[in-house]
């Protein structure tokens, strides 16, 4: 029981690690330093609505009244019935019928000072709106208007988007590699044990029984030799191909193929290994006197690539991502057509558009600096290609992969 995450203390972990994608704070005061007064609570149950209906139209997360942007704990100095309102705000500053994934909202007491916790996860069977039927979303620390089409998603990625939220039955904190998971954890918040380290982020929570894993917490951490007890293809597989097309029966030209499987931070570290042979050109004697090895493709484009595809694969498919390596074209293929609230012409545009299909991989892979700024990997790809005076990268989506070219 010791390990149970108490709310207290997962707030406090939350005001530690401070503000994010994920995690916002607003003071219940307002007014010049030194004559602060308590803000109206009409504007903080608007602010309240706002930052859940963002929260929930991008990734999840967590909103705590009594905070300032710097993390100090300044409190709620507001009565009982005007706390009472600021908690009845998920319901009444939220479109009419609306209804919220709300995991918490409720009073609690940090350091002598109330503050209000909010909890909500990504939404995923609808968009949300505010009652004016204005519709935002997070990104980054920002909370920004977003179009209800822009971020309207059709029924069948539900599947697909639930995924590495789904509770794993039969699966255990055993199941997982501890020493990986410890290391992440110390490197979160030192001290942090495993067990709660799964539950701060959401990637299990304590039930009857005991810790519940989520699907996510044994793609990322699962003891590698033993992935398959939980995905079938959760590896990356090399085809290197004769020629610059892929041919089959008599004519089939692939004349290598290899595969790596583990979980998602095994691959993160030995796809690029697993890569390099079949992209190394020569190793030259470089300006300061020392051997480096030349590759076809700017090596950090291909890193990125590959840690796009194994992010944001569909991991509701039971497949892997394939690598193709042809005469004159490298072809990154995974699992899984881009998500309906993106189009190749948003990427194209290198606006810096982005969409989680996996929230909680994305999450950890990020807060674990794997991964870039959200929406950032693909521009830098395109970035990386040019500065090498290579063509522009080619990207392609149907109704089962999305591919990415880079060409010689």
């Amino acid at each position: 029981m010791d390990d149970i995450l108490l709310l207290q203390k997962r707030v406090a972990n939350t005001i530690e690690l401070g503000e994010s994608h994920f995690r916002e704070f607003k003071s219940a005061y307002e007014g010049k330093p030194g004559n602060k007064k308590p803000r109206l609570t009409k504007k903080i149950c608007e602010d309240i609505g706002e930052a859940l209906v963002a929260f929930a139209n991008a990734d999840g997360g967590e909103l705590l009244i009594g905070v300032e942007d710097d993390g100090a704990i300044t409190g709620v100095p507001h009565n009982e019935i005007e706390v009472q309102k600021m908690l009845n705000a998920v319901k009444t500053h939220v479109y009419e019928k609306q209804e919220l994934p709300l995991t918490s909202a409720t009073k609690i007491t940090v350091n002598q000072f109330v503050v209000l916790y909010f909890s909500v996860n990504k939404g995923t069977t609808q968009i949300y709106q505010l009652p004016d039927g204005r519709c935002v979303r997070r990104k980054d620390r920002a909370t920004l208007p977003a179009s209800v089409n822009q971020i309207n998603f059709e029924r069948q990625e539900i599947r697909s988007r639930e995924y590495d939220s789904q509770f794993v039955d039969g699966a255990y904190v055993t199941d997982l590699d501890l020493t990986l998971l410890q290391g992440v954890a110390d490197s979160y918040i030192k001290g942090l044990s495993a067990e709660m380290f799964l539950q701060q982020t959401g990637l299990a929570v304590y039930g009857n029984g005991g810790l519940r894993l989520k699907m996510a917490a044994l793609l990322l951490f699962a003891k590698s030799n033993e992935i398959a007890r939980w995905h079938s293809k959760c590896q990356i597989r090399f085809l290197k191909v004769q020629g610059d097309e892929l041919k089959s029966g008599d004519e089939y030209n692939v004349i290598s193929d290899e595969s790596i499987s583990g979980n998602i931070f095994d691959l993160c570290f030995k796809s690029w290994d697993g890569l390099r042979p079949y992209i190394a050109t020569k190793t030259e004697f470089s300006a300061d006197a020392r051997f480096e090895q030349k590759y076809i493709y700017p090596e950090d484009a291909c890193r990125e690539a590959l840690l796009n595809a194994i992010a944001h694969r569909d991991y509701s498919i039971q497949n892997g991502i394939e690598i193709y390596i042809f005469n004159d074209y490298l072809e990154i293929k995974s699992p899984g057509a881009l998500l309906s609230t993106l189009t190749i012409k948003n990427l194209y545009d290198l606006e810096g558009a982005h969409e989680s299909r996996n929230p909680l991989v994305a999450r950890i892979l990020r807060e674990n600096k794997l991964m870039r700024e959200l929406g950032e990997g693909m521009k830098r790809i395109f970035n990386l290609m040019n500065e090498n005076h290579l063509r522009r990268p080619e990207l392609y989506s149907n109704g089962t992969w999305f591919k990415v070219l880079l060409r010689k």
